[in-house]
């Protein structure tokens, strides 16, 4: 399937079917998304892998009962880091001369300029841009979710708060950006044979001298 294909292939699927994605297919689609890009190449955020139905139970009223959180084959919660900050470049820097073979005392340069990009932001701003980096992972999640024939559907109608609680992250510096489950189309849900309605090529598309 080409990419193009495979994005009128895709759509926002509300209702699941009981089949589970397999483990190396769910593997490769998250390692896709950890490949995506970011500013930086910083990641300020992780993926997380809800698998069990009594704790995604516990997010359905956090998710405007939306049964398609219970139903999916797995749940994946984009979270945003709140404690961006020195240690984030640092380990950033660490990475990047152990798998470059580079001595951190030459990549200096580099880590006083993120460090001067990050501290010139508020923390609010910092947060912001950590939700804005984990939505860059989305699309590339959702994007390679169409190419794998894998459904998905990316939800921002929650309660982030309510996540964050039943999902004990503040304890873990994150906080929830978005949500999207991820398995099989029910049979059932007639979304898949409606016609994709998005912008025409030439009212989307601004050609400019």
């Amino acid at each position: 399937m080409d990419v193009l294909e495979a994005m009128n292939w895709r759509y926002a699927t509300r209702q699941f079917a009981d089949e589970r994605i397999d483990d190396q297919q769910l593997r490769q689609l998250l390692d896709a998304a950890r490949l995506s890009a970011s500013s930086y190449g910083l990641q300020p955020y992780r993926l997380l892998v809800i698998d069990s139905a009594q704790t995604r139970r516990q997010l359905l009223p956090h998710s405007l009962s939306q049964q398609k959180v219970v139903d999916c084959s797995h749940l994946i919660v984009f979270a945003a880091q709140t404690d961006v900050g020195e240690h984030t470049v640092s380990r950033y820097i660490d990475s990047l001369s152990t798998q470059r073979g580079q001595p951190t005392a030459e990549l200096q340069p580099l880590a006083e300029h993120m460090q001067a990009a990050l501290a010139a932001k508020t923390p609010a701003q910092r947060l912001e841009w950590a939700h804005q980096q984990a939505y860059l992972a989305l699309g590339t999640l959702l994007t390679c979710a169409a190419m794998m024939r894998i459904d998905a559907c990316p939800m921002t109608g929650i309660d982030a708060a309510g996540y964050d609680r039943v999902l004990g992250l503040a304890q873990r510096q994150l906080t929830t950006s978005v949500i999207c489950p991820v398995g099989r189309r029910h049979p059932d849900d007639d979304a898949a044979r409606l016609p994709k309605v998005r912008a025409d090529y030439r009212d989307m598309v601004i050609p400019l001298p």
